[in-house]
This record gives structure tokens, sequence and C-alpha cells, in this order.
């Protein structure tokens, strides 16, 4: 069956913590570069995608660093960024954030689903604030209050802004419920229930998680696309709007787990999957420091037997929280 999201992380980010080593002392331009850059993640398995963009700002030129950048990737929960962005669209006004919290949501059996921990199910049900729910999902990245948000804004909304964007490589679930059920192989996904996913418990994967029908997948091209422009406000109209958006996505448990750099405003959310034959962690976001926005999105997707595989998952995490801070160290000086 699906293993916990936040168990992973959590075992990740403790690999990452064993493979810290000694490095010989070189200037920050020499370990910076693109190439020094992508030579941190030779040698892991599967697929790894990497793109790293700082616009050029007062003088100073862009950097680019990219590796599969168009290749369309399983990206877990990385996807909830985008169901943040149409809610928000969708209460765009000065007033967003009272909007937000007047906006009640049922919290019962219809939403439940699984790695809920701020929610859990069943043990919680009634009304709970958009707000909430839309923090939940960010900064916990609670399936449970994903489906709130998901039932409110419609996931057709979510792909109809996502089209608009230019994201093309994107695909987001009818919910994260529906995912589990397609995984599951169950004859209808669109319909399964929380006791269908309780009864389903002891099943094994039917379905691998990167499919065309129930998925969350896209490419680091598109991650990246996205974030530049919706952190600068381009899908809102009120900045009240913005200030939500950012507030919120730095809520993100990966900026922890991973860790980015410390000094930097982080905006991130993550994602992750870990199945018995199929796994997958994506860091995108965006940082800023010194007047500078770098945008980055560093997904792998890679094949083990075992239910989990922190070790690969653990030098991931390693190489991607050093190329951040290679990355801040460079455009800093």
């Amino acid at each position: 069956m699906l293993n916990s999201r936040r168990e992973f992380l959590v075992k990740s980010a403790a690999a990452v913590g064993t493979m810290q080593v000694a490095r010989p002392a070189m200037a920050v331009e020499d370990k910076a570069t693109p190439d020094a850059i992508l030579s941190l993640f030779k040698g892991l398995p599967g697929d790894v995608a990497v793109k790293i963009y700082a616009p050029a700002v007062n003088g100073k030129p862009e950097f680019l660093v990219e590796l599969n950048s168009a290749k369309t990737m399983f990206v877990g929960s990385a996807i909830k960024t985008f169901i943040l962005c149409e809610a928000l669209r969708q209460a765009d006004a000065t007033d967003v954030v009272q909007r937000l919290k007047a906006q009640q949501l049922s919290l019962d059996a219809s939403v439940w689903s699984l790695d809920s921990a701020m929610f859990n199910p069943p043990n919680l049900i009634g009304k709970v604030s958009e707000r909430t729910a839309l923090e939940a999902m960010i900064m916990h990245s609670d399936n449970t209050g994903t489906d709130i948000c998901l039932k409110h804004v419609g996931p057709e909304k979510v792909r109809e802004f996502v089209t608009s964007a230019g994201l093309k490589s994107c695909m987001i679930p009818e919910s994260t419920r529906s995912l589990f059920g397609y995984l599951l192989g169950a004859k209808d996904y669109r319909t399964f229930s929380w006791e269908d996913l309780g009864a389903a418990a002891n099943q094994t994967m039917v379905n691998v998680p990167m499919n065309n029908v129930q998925t969350m997948a896209c490419s680091a091209d598109d991650l990246v696309s996205y974030y530049s422009r919706a952190l600068q406000g381009g899908f809102f109209k009120a900045k009240e709007t913005l200030n939500e958006f950012r507030r919120v996505l730095s809520l993100g448990d990966a900026i922890w787990l991973l860790p980015l750099p410390l000094g930097v405003s982080a905006f991130v959310k993550g994602g992750s999957i870990d199945v018995p034959g199929f796994h997958a962690l994506c860091a995108p976001g965006a940082m800023l420091f010194d007047g500078r926005w770098v945008y980055f999105c560093l997904t792998i997707n890679w094949e083990a037997k075992d239910v989990a595989d922190p070790a690969t998952a653990g030098a991931f995490a390693a190489a991607a929280s050093r190329a951040l801070s290679l990355v801040k160290d460079k455009l800093s000086t």
C-alpha cells in the first residue's frame, strides 16, 4: 500500500544529515558553475530533472542551470500549488483573507483521504475555513485539506487555469482519493469512497503513479515558468492576494526538510511518492535574497523494489540542498 509521505520525507531529511562530507576549499565561482552544480546529481538512479533560473537584474546577468527540464515527471504534491493559486484567484480581492476565513467548507467522509495528520480522519468532522484547509494542504501536505480545496474550487477549474497559463505538461487528479483509487485499480476511481479506501488498506498497487489517467505530473520548465509569474503577482489582481499566496507558500515543510539555505525568503511546495517499485521527490519554488529571485525545480523519479529507499532520497536531497546553497553564495557575492 502507499507509504506515508511525511514518513518518507522525514527519513529523507534524516539521511541528508548522514551525507555531509568534507569538501576541499574552492572559490564559490568554481563550485557554482552549471556543470559543477549538475555534477552533484551524477550517479543518482532513474530520471533527474533540474532547472535553476535567476533572471538578470540591475546589470547582473541571468543564471541558468538545466538538465532534462522539459521532461514530464511525477512531482506528487508539488501540484498543490496550482490548487492554492486557483483558490486565491477565485477569492481575489483586497479582502481576500476575510473571504477565505468566512468560507466554511465541509470536513466529512466526502473529503477524507490518506496521509492527513492535521485533519485526522475519521476523528474530525464538521466545518473548516477555506484558509485553514489551504494552509493544511501546503504546510502539512494534508490530503484531506487538499480534497476539501479541490472539491470547492473544482478540479476542472484548476486544469483550466493550468492550461491558460501555458503549462502543457502539468496534470492533476480529480482528488487525492481518486488518485489512490486509480493506483489501486478501483473500477470507478471517481467514486472511490473513504470506506473503499479503508477496505483497500492491504491491497497492492495495480497502476503506476506516472500515467495518463490520474497522476500528479509536470516538467521542471513549466514549474519554473509558473513560479516566476505567480510569485510576482502575474495571476492575481489584488496585491493582498499575492501577499496571501506568498505567505501560504512560505509555510511549505520542504523548506526545512530539504533544507534551503538560511538567510533567504523561501516559497516552496514539495512532493513525493513512495510505493514498491516507484519513488519520486520534487522540490519546486523560489528563494529571494539580496534583491535576487531564484526559481527552481529539482525532481527525481526512480525505481526500487522496496517500499522505501531513504538512501537515494537522502542523496538527492543533499545534492539539491547543496546546489541551492551554492547558487545563493554565488549570487550573493
